[in-house]
């Protein structure tokens, strides 16, 4: 079976390789699937496509009539597919819905260790030969209270090697987790109680109708003075504009980032020889108080190889005739 795989970056191709076998036929392609980049799918029967890839209505509908009838996601999230219509279109669609918990979870306290010990900074003052402290001053972990919203697989990994800081945690999500509490001294609280009481807010939340903008003007003015924010989960929940008037304003110490709600076409790509004309974007990066990492939570080779195996496996389900476990529609 011919497959195309759309927005393929040189650092997962020879994960895909490995995994694959003669039974399959991979065409690589760096192009994002969008309304204009669909007609290259003319030929396959499936595509595999990654998170900032265009699986809207309108391409949705193209790759029907190219004649695609299988849609494999390289990621958990499927907030950029359009599921209602592709079910409707007669698409079978699947994702990878646990692929490393573990590498999005130590990248978010990575983050948090980051910002709160200003590495960044630091480096950057040693490549000037500025060897003071300057700046440079952050806060022990150990007795701080951390807000976890979201304790899916994701947020409980972070409680757990949060509780290995000796943090008190906070945590939010409409399922409790009852080995978190029991094992990890977990409280449940809303979403306010996290704002009044949270030193670290870590949002590990998937993107939905109700958590779009979750962080915005109103929940930052409930947030404690000097809270760090870390975003682990998607762009969009957060409201950047009101996340930078926050920063600027003093009401927030820090903002640590994997994602950005306007990174579709931007993240994964060298800009190197442009400048940024996304004004936010730009403000992100270069404000003191940011730590802005390009969507690279994922990128581990156990994460990665397990990427490509979860994708590989369900293309081959599926060319068989058979059922994947991890189909969405």
């Amino acid at each position: 079976m011919k497959v195309l795989i759309y927005s393929a970056k040189p650092f997962e191709i020879p994960f895909l390789k490995s995994a694959s076998n003669s039974s399959l036929s991979l065409e690589f392609t760096s192009e994002r699937l969008t309304s204009e980049t669909a007609a290259r799918a003319v030929g396959f029967r499936a595509v595999s496509v990654f998170s900032a890839d265009d699986v809207s209505a309108i391409v949705l509908e193209k790759l029907r009539d190219f004649g695609v009838k299988f849609i494999s996601l390289r990621s958990a999230g499927f907030d950029n597919v359009n599921l209602k219509i592709a079910k409707h279109f007669g698409f079978k669609v699947a994702n990878v819905p646990k692929y490393s918990p573990n590498a999005i979870a130590e990248h978010a306290i990575a983050l948090l260790l980051g910002i709160n010990r200003h590495l960044v900074l630091a480096n950057k003052q040693l490549a000037e030969n500025n060897f003071t402290l300057d700046g440079l001053v952050g806060f022990n972990l150990e007795s701080k209270t951390v807000g976890i919203l979201g304790t899916g697989k994701i947020g409980s990994v972070i409680t757990k090697i949060a509780h290995g800081f000796d943090c008190n945690i906070l945590a939010n999500d409409k399922i409790i987790n009852d080995e978190l509490v029991k094992n990890f001294s977990v409280e449940y609280v809303s979403k306010e109680a996290i704002c009044r009481q949270a030193d670290i807010i870590i949002v590990s939340l998937p993107l939905t109708s109700q958590t779009h903008y979750l962080i915005d003007e109103t929940f930052l003015k409930k947030v404690k003075k000097n809270t760090i924010i870390v975003n682990i989960a998607r762009g969009a929940i957060v409201k950047t504009k009101a996340i930078l008037q926050a920063l600027n304003s003093d009401k927030l110490g820090g903002y640590a980032t994997d994602v950005y709600e306007k990174e579709s076409g931007v993240f994964f790509y060298d800009h190197s020889s442009n400048k940024i004309q996304d004004e936010d974007l730009a403000a992100l990066i270069h404000h003191p108080k940011v730590l802005l990492t390009p969507h690279q939570a994922f990128a581990t080779k156990e994460a990665l190889t397990n990427i490509a195996e979860i994708t590989i496996h369900n293309l081959i389900r599926w060319n068989k005739g058979n059922h994947s476990e991890n189909e969405l529609v």
